[in-house]
């Protein structure tokens, strides 16, 4: 069944067309027979009706007391040759028969006292099929039974005529309907065979073409728009990749270069073991970097594919903030800056305390590096509206132009590059910060201005019970 299924769309489409067209030219062709055969039914039925008032008009009693038709047949009197009439008296006895009916009968004799019945078809021994009507008119003070019928051959034959021009000329439209409906359909489909030439000429490397767009505002148009507005997501995803791939290139060969520039500038003249240490040391300053960089690497992709799993517990903000607070501290104390941490300690939210706290050491680092020596490092837990709980890492930095704000939570990103190697970063932190906010419902955000410092905001959901001891 398949094997005969077009494979084609305007071929389908044609194909669906003709039968649908079809079904409605049958049905209308069979609502028409109908109708046009139940109007000759009753424009038979009318005449019919006339002829019995006529007939009734032609019935004499005789000098013996008799029923009789006045000139001794009633079909001189109508023009009508296919009027059949049949005269019976009370007695059941036959009083008159037309000649048409070739001694058929139109019934048989009466029942004693057979009502007046409406006009019904009825079928003569000889298979020919009539319309036949029964009064009871009262001749005298005789009351008779006359039945009149008028044959319904003609009735038949132009119905035979009508079905056969409906059925000769049915196959035919359906014919030239199909025709026209496969070159609509071509012609609709048009665009379609374009769309998809054009389509396999993009690649990976010509993400930039797109498909043309004839008319935006029907289907195939939309359709076409909804296609390149994919393109151009995927076109920013490449984008993005080819710069995350070079700027993690560029970021590992850093501190491989730096090893192996210590490393062979120590190999070249002999050296004292404390010389030899320092060369050690320096190698693990960059193999710590290194290390550093490749976690978050790591981190970013599981992200991406999925794979951390979030382990939700009910945490109090508070003491998550005290604990990453105090994990990087040490780096505080180096540049002799202060944590200053404020907040309700009943605000509890929903979540992974790991992903969470990696988060906010990421922020507060991120303040620690680009505070100046001897700063004061805020950190304020508050609730936020509609059952939210806010978190504000305020530094004194050097604070981030407009134009870069938009950009900062990107990866691999950097305000000021000639001074990411002296801070050590790679442009991850906040990549990671955000991805941690946002996979537990939230959102992060910056409000700074050039030499007036940097706040970092996060906002995240309260659980379901805070939310209910807030609102009481």
């Amino acid at each position: 069944m398949k094997r005969l299924w077009p494979r084609h769309v305007r071929s389908r489409m044609a194909l669906w067309y003709v039968l649908v067209l079809g079904f409605l030219l049958l049905a209308y062709a069979a609502g028409t027979s109908a109708y046009l055969f139940h109007s000759l039914r009753e424009q038979l039925d009318d005449s019919l009706l006339e002829d019995a008032e006529t007939v009734e008009g032609l019935l004499r009693v005789a000098a013996d007391d008799t029923v009789a038709l006045e000139s001794g047949h009633p079909e001189g009197h109508e023009p009508n040759a296919e009027r059949l009439v049949e005269v019976w008296s009370p007695e059941s006895t036959l009083l008159y028969r037309s000649p048409g009916l070739r001694g058929q009968g139109l019934g048989g004799p009466p029942l004693p006292g057979q009502p007046e019945a409406a006009p019904s078809s009825l079928r003569l021994s000889d298979g020919v099929r009539v319309r036949l009507a029964v009064t009871t008119p009262v001749v005298g003070n005789r009351r008779v039974l006359l039945r009149v019928a008028h044959s319904e051959e003609p009735l038949w034959q132009e119905m035979q005529e009508f079905v056969s021009v409906l059925l000769l000329a049915l196959p035919l439209g359906l014919i030239l309907a199909g025709l026209g409906g496969f070159a609509l359909a071509r012609k609709a489909l048009a665009p379609v065979d374009v769309m998809a030439h054009k389509a396999e000429r993009i690649s990976a490397e010509r993400l930039n073409e797109r498909l043309p767009v004839e008319n935006p505002d029907d289907e195939l148009g939309q359709l076409a728009q909804a296609f390149n507005a994919t393109l151009a997501r995927l076109e920013g995803a490449f984008e993005q990749l080819r710069r995350f791939t070079a700027d993690a290139s560029h970021e590992l060969r850093t501190p491989l270069t730096a090893i192996r520039s210590v490393g062979e500038v120590a190999l070249q003249t002999p050296k004292s073991a404390t010389e030899y240490r320092d060369v050690i040391g320096s190698m693990l300053e960059e193999t710590d970097r290194l290390t550093r960089l490749v976690d978050s690497l790591l981190t970013l992709s599981r992200a991406d594919a999925g794979h951390v799993h979030v382990d939700r517990a009910e945490i109090s903000l508070l003491g998550l903030v005290q604990e990453a607070s105090s994990l990087v501290e040490v780096l505080a104390e180096e540049k002799r800056q202060r944590i200053l941490v404020q907040g309700d300690s009943t605000l509890v939210v929903s979540g992974d305390r790991l992903i969470l706290r990696q988060a906010l050491i990421n922020l507060i680092d991120n303040a620690i590096k680009y505070s100046p020596t001897g700063a004061e490092i805020g950190v304020h837990i508050h609730p936020g509206k509609d059952s939210q709980v806010i978190v504000e890492v305020i530094d004194k930095g050097p604070g981030v132009s407009q134009e870069h704000q938009s950009r900062i939570f990107d990866r691999f990103y950097r305000v000021d590059k000639a001074r990411s190697r002296e801070w050590g970063g790679a442009g991850l932190g906040l990549a990671i910060a955000r991805w941690a906010v946002e996979v537990h419902g939230g959102q992060i955000a910056v409000e700074s201005a050039e030499g007036e410092g940097s706040t970092f905001r996060v906002t995240l959901p309260l659980t379901v019970g805070r939310q209910q001891t807030s609102m009481s």
